[in-house]
């Protein structure tokens, strides 16, 4: 098959023609009375040799309406005319099927012997192409030689050899001969396919459109396989949800296709704000360009119900909104505006609640929280958060103030920025508990900074941040000491207290955004010494997880690991076991090092309801770096440095996230049960 090259693409203005209006009258019913008057003229002339008469005359016109059930536009009559010869054949039986009476309908059930059935041109001569007249013979069903027939089985095989889809008139012709009754099809080909013209497919894809009719170039326009080829065309439209198709469907001369294609172009995009309780339309407190920046469907692209969906989601994502919708309305010129309802939430309120800490694991009730939290969503209506929160135990106690900019104004990259400051106090039982696991150090960090955040690709996100840390250690009695019971040192820099300045950089990969997806994140953080006495150290840590199904059950993988190089201080040493690392094992009981290893595997099965058994088995190790810890805090209190717990548990759904209650035993045969609230890290 050459190449077609005469296939050529013309973008237009659209203009979506209004619904065709339904023919009033099928050209087929008015046959009937044609076919009546026929048979009346047949019966009132004489029955002599080389009579010929027309029975009828079937035209196919490919400019007329479009039937909603085709792509093809197309009309087709019937019509009856008498031969100009002077005399016509009578066939007797044959009367209008249209007849009423009884005498009638059996004069339309008669039947007359057909001794011979041809094809032939417009002209009467044989046709050139041996093919098409063995497609028309092969469409006919009841007309063959030497068989009776009605005048309706001769209709119906007329609209056979049209729905071949190879013809554009058939005129059936019967001649009265020594043998007897001739029928004679008179057929005109459609023209050879030589090229197209496609006006107004601004977003469809060249190629697409020219492989779609490459197999018919050169060849017979055949209307079905046309037909197939615009459902391909409206098809492609209707998988990505765009709201367009082929509205009309012309064959010029030269065998010239003309297309031509409507889109619905975005004409506006406008917000409504919708009232809570009454669904009316009121003043919101968000600033429309807000809401407007996060769609990504834009005036003058083709609507897109699919875009319109992601568009949705993309706004409640925002966490302002309670409900969003969008309206297509048409507009002028063929164009649709784009109407977004939208239910604002509250946008600031106060919270308590409480919890656990998984720092501390001795005591009734030292682990114990209590939390309080102002937070805004919608600071200055531009989805800006605001959140101070106050957690408070009896060892623990963490302040902090968050404020973000989920979007900085004027950027185009969606870089977000977020300004914190945070006063923290947390137990040392990780590093530098006792031998036997009493709490007797504190740790006090004061850190604050700033952090920039933007999509880098789809799925992958990175963050930039620059954090200042003034960190230090406390006895029991709040005294700041930087010495321990072993008289292993407590900060790197000698005084009472560590300053640091980080500069973070991070880049995150998430799957479907679920828990049980891919993910992988990379993070690294330099000290900067600016002062003589700020600390210089490098941290890198890297994490993965991946899920996989197996029937109803899931099966969760993951790994971590990490390194530091530089003068650090041993509190920011990597601590091993506990909850979120080696279950088996007290918090921070397998070991602290400049690098660790972990990895874990689990097994979940729902159980019933919203309740999930877990089969679990974690290992991890310092990788024999936790001698090079400052004091090395592992050593003196004879932590193993590497080490592995396996068991079970249940987990059950909840509004705070999944409760977690696991029961483990390690390597040492030590057995302890784990609770916690939320995903493992």
């Amino acid at each position: 098959m050459p190449r077609n090259d005469d296939i050529r693409f013309i973008s237009s203005s659209i203009r979506i023609p209004p619904p065709p209006k339904p023919l009033k009258r099928c050209p087929f019913e008015t046959a009937r009375s044609h076919i009546a008057q026929l048979v009346r003229s047949f019966n009132t002339h004489s029955n002599e040799l080389t009579r010929s008469v027309l029975l009828c005359c079937a035209t196919l016109s490919l400019t007329g309406k479009r039937r909603p059930s085709s792509p093809i536009l197309c009309s087709a009559s019937l019509s009856l005319a008498e031969s100009t010869q002077p005399q016509e054949t009578q066939l007797k039986g044959i009367s209008s099927p249209s007849s009423s009476s009884p005498a009638s309908v059996r004069q339309s059930e008669e039947r007359v012997l057909i001794s011979e059935v041809l094809v032939r041109n417009k002209d009467g001569e044989e046709l050139e192409r041996k093919d098409l007249e063995a497609e028309a013979l092969q469409a006919l069903k009841a007309c063959r030689a030497n068989s009776a027939l009605t005048v309706r089985e001769v209709q119906e095989d007329v609209h056979r050899i049209i729905n071949s889809g190879y013809f554009c008139s058939c005129m059936p012709v019967a001649v009265d001969t020594r043998d007897g009754i001739r029928l004679v099809f008179q057929v005109e080909p459609n023209q050879e396919f030589k090229g197209l013209v496609c006006e107004g497919a601004n977003v469809l894809p060249a190629k697409f459109l020219e492989d779609s009719f490459r197999d018919g170039y050169e060849k017979v326009i055949n209307l079905r396989r046309l037909d197939e080829a615009i459902s391909s065309i409206n098809g492609w439209y209707m998988e990505r949800g765009l709201f367009a198709m082929v509205s009309a469907v012309e064959i010029l001369s030269g065998g010239i296709l003309r297309l031509q294609v409507s889109e619905a172009e975005v004409n506006n995009i406008s917000i409504r704000f919708l009232d809570r309780k009454t669904g009316e339309p009121t003043i919101g407190k968000t600033k429309p360009e807000t809401i407007l920046r996060q769609i990504t469907t834009k005036k003058g692209q083709v609507y897109s119900m699919l875009q319109g969906k992601r568009d949705v989601e993309t706004v409640l994502t925002m966490g302002i909104m309670e409900d969003v919708s969008i309206i297509p309305q048409p507009a002028d010129t063929g164009k649709v505006d784009m109407v977004m309802n939208v239910v604002e939430r509250p946008s600031g309120g106060f919270s308590a609640g409480g919890g656990i800490s998984s720092g501390i694991t001795t005591g009734t009730l030292n682990g114990l929280i209590g939390s309080f939290a102002y937070s805004h969503r919608n600071v200055f209506g531009r989805n800006q958060k605001l959140n101070i929160s106050l957690e408070r135990g009896q060892i623990d106690s963490i302040f902090r103030i968050n404020y973000t900019d989920p979007w900085i104004q004027g950027d185009d990259k969606r870089t977000s920025r977020t300004i914190m400051i945070q006063n923290s106090r947390t137990p040392g039982t990780m590093v530098h508990g006792d031998r036997d696991g009493n709490i007797i150090l504190t740790i006090g960090r004061i850190t604050g900074g700033i952090e920039f955040s933007r999509p880098i690709r789809p799925k992958w996100s990175g963050t930039a941040g620059l954090l200042f840390q003034h960190a230090g250690v406390r006895d029991d009695k709040g005294v700041p000491i930087i010495k321990d019971q072993y008289s292993s040192p407590l900060t790197a820099s000698g005084n009472n207290y560590d300053d640091t300045l980080l500069a973070k950089v991070e880049t995150v990969y998430t799957g479907s955004g679920d828990h049980g997806s891919s993910m992988f994140a990379l993070n690294m953080e330099q000290g900067l010494p600016v002062l003589p006495e700020w600390l210089s150290f490098t941290r890198v840590n890297a994490r993965a997880r991946k899920g996989i199904e197996i029937g109803p059950a899931r099966v969760n993988l993951s790994v971590s690991g990490g390194h530091v190089v530089g003068n650090f201080p041993p509190y920011e040493a990597f601590a091993i076991g506990g909850t979120n690392s080696v279950r088996g094992y007290d918090e921070g009981a397998v070991g602290s090092g400049r690098s660790y290893v972990i990895g874990s595997g689990e097994i979940s099965f729902p159980m019933f309801g919203p309740v999930e058994g877990v089969l679990f088995s974690d290992y991890g190790t310092d990788l024999g770096t936790g001698p090079s810890v400052p004091g090395d805090p592992a050593g003196a209190r004879f932590k193993p440095g590497s080490g592995c717990g396996c068991g079970f548990g249940i987990r059950v759904d909840s509004p705070l996230g999944p409760l977690r209650l696991e029961y483990a035993f390690n390597d040492k045969k030590d057995k302890r049960f784990h609770f916690g609230v939320g995903y493992r890290n």
